[in-house]
């Protein structure tokens, strides 16, 4: 089963599109884009379970140069 998710990314100031094209080098990301609002990059990602995903958010996004906060949004379908 694939668990798919939205992570939302504030960036640092300027920073946006370079964190968006370092987002998309990572396996697991299926989209990345600079987006307004509250949140500077909008990722889409798809992992084997909830802790690969967490920790795709945490030590892979969590720690590229530029980013400030992420949120994790997993997509339910009912």
């Amino acid at each position: 089963m694939t668990v798919n998710a939205y992570i939302l990314i504030q960036a640092e100031v300027g920073s946006a599109a370079d964190v968006a094209t370092a987002v998309r080098q990572i396996d697991e990301i299926e989209s990345a884009e600079v987006a307004m609002g509250p949140y500077d990059v909008i990722a889409r990602a798809a992992a084997s379970d909830m802790d690969r995903l967490g920790g795709i958010v945490v030590n892979a996004v969590g720690n590229l140069s530029g980013v400030e906060r992420t949120l994790l949004c997993p997509i339910v379908n009912l």
